[in-house]
C-alpha cells in the first residue's frame, strides 16, 4: 500500500496531539511527536537533552550555556554541529527517514515544510475555542484559568515563532494547510472521524494542476 502522511499542526489546547494518535492508530500509521526528539538524537549522536531544550522554540541556545547536560563528552561548542540550524536539520533528517520507512502521523516541528515535497501528504492545523482551551490546560497542569491562558499565550507564540523562522511561512494561516478545523465543534472523538475521512478522499483525489489558459482566453 502507498505509504501516506499526515501532519498536524496544532493550538496548545485544541486537544491537537490525542487526535493526531487516535488517528494514527486508526489508520495503522507510526505516530510521531515527542519521539521525534528521540530519533533526531539518535540521527546526531547528541544527547536528547539538547532537543528537547530547543523543541518547537527557537530560544533556547540562549540559555545553553547555562545548563548543565550530562552525558555529553568532548564537546567543543564554538567548533561543531550544535547550532539551532543544525539541530533543525537533525530533526528534520530524522523526519524524512520515518517518512521513507512507513505510512506516519506527525505532530507539529515543521513536518509539513521540511516533507513538502513528498507525494501522499495531508496538512492539518486544528484549533479550538479558547474557553476549551483554557480548560483542557486547568485539567492537564491542575492550575487556574489566568495561569493556563498564559501558558497558551506563551506556547503558541513560541511555536508560531519556531515554525515562520524555519519555513518562511505563517503558523495557523490556511495557506499552509489542506484542512483547519475546530476541534470544540465536533469534539475530539469526531473530529479525529473527520480528518480520516478527508485524509482518504483527498488522497483517492489528489488536487489537479489548473488548466492554463489558452491565448484566445487569456486575450
Amino acid at each position: 500500500m502507498t505509504k501516506i502522511i499526515i501532519n498536524i499542526g496544532r493550538q496548545l489546547g485544541s486537544g491537537g496531539r490525542e487526535i493526531a494518535a487516535k488517528l494514527a492508530e486508526n489508520l495503522g500509521c507510526k505516530f510521531y511527536d515527542r519521539e521525534l526528539l528521540n530519533l533526531a538524537a539518535k540521527e546526531s549522536g547528541f544527547c536528547e537533552k539538547f532537543f528537547e531544550q530547543n523543541d518547537e522554540n527557537r530560544g533556547f541556545l540562549r540559555s545553553l550555556f547555562h545548563m548543565h547536560v550530562p552525558h555529553i563528552s568532548d564537546v567543543n561548542f564554538y567548533n561543531n554541529n550544535l547550532s539551532q540550524e543544525n539541530l533543525f536539520k537533525f530533526q528534520s533528517d530524522a523526519i524524512r527517514h520515518a517518512a521513507e520507512e512507513d505510512s506516519c502521523v506527525f505532530v507539529g516541528r515543521c513536518a509539513d515544510y521540511i516533507l513538502r515535497d513528498r507525494d501522499n501528504v495531508v496538512n492539518v492545523f486544528i484549533t479550538a475555542d479558547t474557553d476549551c482551551r483554557i480548560r483542557r490546560i486547568c485539567e492537564r497542569n491542575g492550575c487556574d484559568a489566568d495561569t493556563a491562558r498564559k501558558i497558551i499565550e506563551k506556547g503558541d507564540r513560541d511555536r508560531a515563532t519556531y515554525y515562520n523562522y524555519y519555513t518562511g511561512k505563517t503558523w495557523g494561516h490556511s495557506e499552509s494547510y489542506d484542512l483547519c478545523i475546530n476541534s470544540s465543534r465536533l469534539g475530539p472523538e469526531r473530529t479525529e472521524e473527520y480528518i480520516r475521512e478527508f485524509v482518504k478522499q483527498s488522497l483517492k483525489n489528489p488536487p489537479q494542476n489548473p488548466p492554463q489558459p489558452s491565448q484566445r482566453e487569456g486575450a
